[in-house]
């Protein structure tokens, strides 16, 4: 009897194991429909608390649509307009930046003659091209380039989710057999992703105001752009502000010099050490309960799956599945597992267990 409950249990296991790779492939192949629609989600999930605000003011639902569609348009376009007319300067530029460039690069192979390092300025100059910088924010910008030419669908979709706002509670509760729970359990998910997005963007802003500001005063070119890109890659976790610093960084060695380099380097390690490793995650893991190992693993896991775009939404995507593995009692000790505090946890658990006895 024991044997053939456990070649049961086995044969379960495997079939997981297989839907999980079949729905992983499927959404894989499936991704250019399920981006558009993930950011539609992720974007009216932010936008209807504020749309809520509106509302109680007594101004029409669409009304109130419409006005926080303009403000996101509006600073999107900003952004875009921003980072498009940066980019096309410093691409015009280059041949400037080069002919710095070489004469940097003289002095360099000077000081390293000195202690019989012969190597030339040629040499040094293809493998540190001044197009690397550029590149790298073309790539950048041009990986996101696909979405946004989804940009009128993704608002047509978030404008439909947002009118069914107010009535999708009310779908649901119908849907769940134990809605009270259920709806508990979405209401925390929903609080969890406004916590993470307003912590999020808050870190984000002065991240890209200090990175700003830090490069205005060093007199590097495009301090503008630098910044709005530290701004926008500080939302990937563990990893973006110091993607963020490389072109920065080039840029610099390029128009000042490597010593000016070096303290800019310097300080974009310095900020991102204290925003990412001091500030966030002290605010984050309230916000969250996820764990930090679990967050840059999943970094790599959405980013794998789903490109830049995983990486941005890694995890609002991660609180989706935890919150799914704490509706099964089956998988809870993988929601344990993610959970950033075990006793929280535990509390957690209690607290539910009690609601469910009363």
């Amino acid at each position: 009897m024991k044997l053939i409950l456990n070649e049961n249990s086995q044969m379960r296991n495997l079939v997981m194991v297989a839907a999980v790779i079949i729905i992983l492939g499927g959404i894989k192949i499936a991704t250019p429909i399920i981006i558009p629609f993930l950011l539609a989600v992720f974007i009216a999930i932010i936008c209807n608390p504020l749309v809520n605000v509106i509302t109680r003011c007594r101004i029409p639902r669409a009304i109130a649509i419409f006005v926080v569609l303009i403000i996101a348009i509006t600073i999107g376009l900003s952004i875009t307009s921003v980072i498009g007319s940066s980019v096309q300067q410093l691409t015009s530029n280059i041949g400037d930046y080069q002919s710095q460039i070489r004469g940097h690069y003289g002095d360099l192979v000077v000081f390293l003659s000195k202690y019989n390092i012969n190597i030339s300025s040629d040499t040094l100059l293809e493998y540190f091209n001044p197009g690397t910088a550029v590149t790298m924010v073309s790539s950048m910008i041009s990986s996101l380039s696909g979405v946004m030419a989804n940009i009128f669908l993704i608002l047509l979709t978030v404008v439909f989710m947002l009118f069914e706002g107010d009535v999708l509670p009310k779908k649901l509760h119908l849907m769940f057999k134990d809605p009270d729970f259920k709806l508990a359990q979405l209401d925390k998910f929903l609080d969890s992703v406004n916590k993470y997005v307003a912590i999020k963007t808050l870190v984000s802003i002065a991240t890209g105001i200090t990175v700003g500001l830090m490069l205005f005063i060093m007199d590097v070119d495009f301090y503008l752009l630098w910044g709005l890109i530290a701004f926008l890659l500080n939302y990937v976790p563990n990893i973006g502000s110091l993607i963020a610093a490389v072109p920065a960084v080039i840029l610099t060695t390029l128009q000042l010099g490597l010593p000016e380099a070096g303290a800019v380097a310097a300080g974009y390690v310095t900020i991102n050490l204290i925003m990412g490793n001091v500030i966030e995650p002290r605010f984050m893991g309230k916000g969250l309960g996820l764990s930090t190992l679990i967050v840059f693993l999943s970094l790599i896991f959405w980013g794998w799956l789903l490109g830049l775009v995983g990486m941005l939404l890694a995890v609002p995507l991660t609180m989706i599945v935890k919150i799914g593995l704490e509706t099964i009692n089956d998988q809870n000790w993988m929601s344990i597992l993610i959970s950033s505090d075990v006793d929280v946890k535990k509390s957690s658990d209690v607290e539910v267990k009690n609601n469910q006895e009363a």
